[in-house]
């Protein structure tokens, strides 16, 4: 068996791999993690480093999820309460502070086509999961997927505006703003202490039903007829407010 197999085969091995890269990724960000640099920080010859991840992509991909553990058990353990408006306002503020107080995770994590992929598509997931509880409570403006695409893409452009600033000169209160004008756009009663309300609008009925038919004991439709109806009830939720029917 030649060294470098010996080394792959090694326990830890893969995990003081990980530790070196992901010393290297926060003192210095993607750049710093070369497959050279982390093989002689944890100590092996490179060819076990790529037996291990097969590439500098797979390495980074799993660097990648080695940070995100903790953030994604975070995100998992966030505590259901009877407002699930409430508990998506913490879901944007748990987000918001990892990616400040994780900033080389974060930019590896969402800076790039990797970012539909791995970690971060389960965490879109997690977000999804929320915004749909917000659906079934007739609570939401429009259809869960787009809810969705709208919360992420105004929480990860908040972090990444955040991070191009020093952090003695970040606008403190710009993720509260964008919390609650993403919240205002897409709840039926987005700001936080305002009693929780019923399905007001035809938008929110679509929403909520559409949800509902997720029920896999919703047997009543066949599958052709149910797809039609979801089909309907997203037209229905996504519809801009003030057309007939919205």
């Amino acid at each position: 068996m030649g060294e470098a197999t010996a080394q792959a085969s090694t326990p830890g091995t893969r995990e003081r791999l990980l530790l070196a890269a992901a010393d290297l990724l926060s003192q210095g960000g993607r750049d710093a993690v070369s497959t050279r640099a982390v093989s002689a920080a944890a100590g092996v010859q490179a060819p076990t480093l790529y037996r291990v991840f097969g590439d500098k992509e797979g390495l980074l991909d799993a660097v990648a999820e080695y940070g995100f553990q903790g953030y994604l058990a975070d995100k998992q353990a966030l505590a259901r309460t009877g407002d699930p408006v409430a508990d998506l306002r913490r879901s944007w503020d748990l987000h918001v502070e990892f990616g400040l107080s994780m900033p080389a995770y974060y930019r590896l994590i969402y800076g790039d086509a990797r970012a539909a992929t791995g970690s971060a598509a389960r965490s879109v997931e997690l977000l999804r999961d929320r915004i749909a509880r917000v659906a079934s409570a007739g609570r939401l403006r429009m259809s869960v997927e787009r809810a969705t695409r709208l919360m992420h893409a105004n929480g990860v452009g908040v972090v990444f505006t955040l991070l191009a600033d020093p952090p003695e000169e970040r606008d403190q209160g710009l993720s509260a703003l964008a919390r609650d004008s993403v919240m205002r756009a897409i709840t039926t009663d987005g700001d936080e202490g305002s009693p929780a309300a019923g399905p007001a609008t035809v938008a929110a009925r679509a929403g909520a039903l559409r949800e509902a038919l997720r029920d896999p004991g919703s047997s009543a439709l066949t599958a052709g007829e149910r797809a039609l109806l979801t089909e309907w009830l997203d037209r229905l939720a996504d519809a801009p407010e003030g057309m007939p029917g919205a």
